[in-house]
């Protein structure tokens, strides 16, 4: 097992979405997001040469990108899709006063996940008190409203301030098998698990949309803290799909998420990754979701 911390900080989430415009109103007006940039690049990646447009926005500390593809059309986010499915990936929005903010929500389109908001029961010790809510955005990526009590999550969500969103905790990711992926991001990367549970119930069947779900939970977090990635490893229902292999980079399920890393050649190498590009590689974890490398900037 590797001691060193490769892994300086998550810097993003980056999405496929089918209309830049639509999806920052979305994410302005109904989740506080703030436009940082907005520009369009050309690429020259694995599908063609392709024409990208790129909107950076932040909340808190946290930023994401949409991106559109302006010369190539994607596949749009099976209708079917389900928690358990391993393409499964959402971002947990956090909220200063739940309430307020489902209220807020509400006026504007979204598809719900959950069946209602829903409060984690005591009998739940590492999540006991948090509420939460899942929903879809314009184009059906995954998304989370989540509240932590006085007694959970990172300190920065208990700050004084006006702000009814705060920012994004993490990045969730459905995953076929808890220790192939802690063997890539905690082994390989050098994230650290912070903590775990076994979600199940009533409760977890709601938050989800699921009749029955039982979820192995794993919170990982860079060594300084910051945006974190959640393992979740579904028992029940266990048929979840695998992502296709035929998916590429402009089809809209797909999601990326951004890492600054340290010694990156020494890392590409323990992964045995030789397509570096411009100090930056795409590489998969064992589940098939997208990691971005990039090196800091010097």
């Amino acid at each position: 097992m590797s001691h060193s911390n490769p892994v300086q900080r998550l810097s993003a989430i980056a999405l496929t979405v089918s209309n830049v415009d639509r999806s920052q109103a979305f994410y302005r007006n109904a989740l506080g997001f703030e436009l940082v940039s907005d520009s369009t690049v050309e690429a020259e990646n694995s599908i063609a040469n392709s024409k990208i447009r790129i909107a950076t926005l932040r909340l808190g500390d946290e930023q994401i990108k949409l991106m559109q593809y302006l010369n190539l059309e994607g596949k749009p986010i099976p209708k079917d899709s389900q928690s358990n499915d391993l393409w499964f990936q959402h971002m947990a929005i956090v909220v200063r006063d739940f309430d307020r903010a489902y209220d807020h929500l509400k006026q504007f389109a979204f598809e719900p996940i959950s069946t209602a908001p829903q409060t984690i029961p005591q009998d739940n010790s590492a999540s006991a008190g948090v509420r939460a809510f899942k929903f879809k955005d314009p184009d059906r990526h995954n998304l989370e409203l989540i509240w932590f009590p006085p007694d959970k999550g990172q300190s920065k969500w208990h700050r004084n301030t006006d702000q009814l969103f705060l920012g994004i905790d993490h990045t969730a990711i459905a995953v076929a098998d808890t220790e192939q992926s802690l063997h890539f991001y905690r082994d390989r990367l050098g994230m650290q698990v912070k903590e775990g549970s076994l979600n199940q119930g009533e409760t977890q069947a709601r938050l989800d949309g699921l009749p029955e779900a039982k979820v192995q939970v794993t919170d990982l977090r860079p060594a300084q803290g910051g945006l974190g990635i959640e393992l979740l490893d579904y028992l029940i229902p266990e048929d979840g799909r695998a992502i296709p292999s035929d998916w590429r980079s402009c089809d809209l399920a797909y999601m990326q998420i951004e890492v600054i890393v340290n010694q990156m050649e020494s890392l590409l190498e323990q992964l045995q990754i030789t397509n570096s590009v411009n100090e930056q590689s795409v590489v998969k974890d064992p589940t098939g979701h997208s990691i971005l490398l990039t090196s800091p900037k010097q």
